[in-house]
């Protein structure tokens, strides 16, 4: 029976552990003065974009507020050429997120996009990457991993592009670290146990 308990206790935490490996969170601060080039706009947003390796898909979550035009578009743009600066074309679906509040100053989004399904790209991301759904795949997520795709929201008043941010990989919290750990520890200590009985 004890033996029971600590077979599924281990497999409970490596269960948790490698689950959470297969995430990776990116966040981007989005404004103005992070447009290229930049501009004055008092609008403000975040966005969260989680990729799942192994569920192929990609989680995109926005809020934002005050822009001084009604929205227009917003997409994810990669690759360019340096992390952090530049230009590049639109990766994700065109004109814009399937979903997306259009017409406003403020709001908020949430929606998963498949990775392997090619409504989820610019058809011409997909050409550029080799034609396949794969490729443009590879290419996002690496453009994301490498600090060279950011978001974009387009206004009525900034057609080119109001606020953006560039993608980076998120700190993750405290909590969960501690979980990790905590998870990572006693599976150590029970495969310690097992080898000394």
């Amino acid at each position: 029976m004890k033996r029971t308990f600590q077979t599924v206790l281990l497999a409970l935490a490596v269960t948790s552990l490698s689950a959470a490996s297969n995430a990776q969170v990116f966040v981007a601060d989005l404004s103005g003065l992070n447009e290229s080039p930049p501009n004055a706009s008092p609008g403000t947003g975040l966005a969260t974009v989680t990729l799942d390796a192994l569920a192929h898909t990609m989680r995109v979550e926005i809020t934002f507020s005050g822009l001084l035009g009604t929205t227009t578009a917003s997409h994810i743009h990669s690759a360019t050429a340096a992390p952090g600066t530049g230009n590049a074309g639109v990766a994700t679906t065109t004109p814009t997120f399937a979903g997306f509040p259009l017409g406003v100053t403020s709001g908020t989004y949430d929606n998963t996009l498949d990775l392997t399904a090619s409504s989820s790209y610019n058809p011409a991301f997909i050409t550029a990457n080799g034609g396949t759904t794969s490729g443009a795949e590879a290419a996002l997520i690496a453009g994301i991993t490498g600090g060279k795709a950011y978001l974009n929201i387009h206004t009525s008043v900034v057609p080119s592009g109001e606020i953006r941010g560039f993608l980076v990989q998120a700190v993750p919290e405290p909590g969960i670290m501690a979980m990790a750990v905590g998870l990572g520890a006693a599976t150590v200590l029970l495969i310690r146990r097992r080898r000394i009985a």
